[in-house]
């Protein structure tokens, strides 16, 4: 500490024992190399440690556990479809269901947590507009292609990823209910491959014969 000894009240600064705890614990202690330890490890989201990720779990009201649906397929009847990532399959290919798993929720990990408390920490201040959740994509998924918010009418908007996401970036924007949108407004989240899937060469998608059509396994609601 530079100058403590200004620092201590007039009452005590005649007494000999306080002053000698006080010289000690100045000689113990670095106040800089404290903050700057306090800054990395704890303040800065971005190099914090996970004593620094629960403290801001607590700040941004947002657990480090989620719910992170099962992709395991079961045997059953194809009148069961719904959609590609679900549907039932045939003998000799899925085992039969033994009935719902004990636990799905699974500890995010240091960075996938980090992930999550940004996202909530966003939706925290953002007002919601499609220009302000652009940037907060951009923030968020920065180089790992395109992605963007589409007003869809009808109170509903989408989140489109032009790339695949990991399956704990899917259960964030999907599970977590940290994921920003206007009050009353239903959103979606997206998934499409444009150098697989047909379309219009405006979207940068492909011709007949060299893409797929989009299914609806691409295409979840977010809670």
């Amino acid at each position: 500490m530079i100058d403590y000894q200004q620092t201590i009240l007039a009452q005590y600064q005649n007494s000999p024992i306080l002053t000698q705890l006080i010289d000690f614990f100045n000689q113990w202690i670095d106040p800089c190399d404290d903050a700057d330890g306090i800054y990395e490890q704890i303040w800065n989201i971005q190099t914090c440690n996970d004593y620094g990720l629960m403290v801001w779990g607590k700040i941004v009201n947002i657990s480090r556990n989620i719910q992170i649906p099962s992709d395991i397929l079961y045997f059953g009847f194809h009148e069961a479809y719904t959609d590609d990532s679900t549907d039932p399959q045939p003998f000799g290919q899925a085992p039969f269901w033994t009935g719902k798993p004990a636990t799905e929720t699974y500890q995010l990990s240091t960075e996938a947590y980090r992930t999550l408390i940004m996202v909530k920490a966003l939706a925290n201040i953002t007002n919601c507009t499609v220009p302000s959740l652009n940037n907060l994509l951009q923030v968020l998924f920065e180089g790992q292609g395109r992605c963007y918010v589409v007003d869809t009418g009808s109170m509903q908007i989408r989140f489109v990823f032009e790339f695949e996401l990991t399956p704990v970036q899917l259960a964030i924007l999907i599970n977590s209910g940290a994921v920003p949108r206007p009050a009353g407004v239903l959103a979606s989240v997206m998934q499409i491959a444009p150098s697989q899937t047909f379309g219009f060469n405006e979207a940068g998608l492909q011709p007949f014969g060299q893409g797929t059509f989009f299914t609806s396994s691409g295409l979840q609601n977010a809670q």
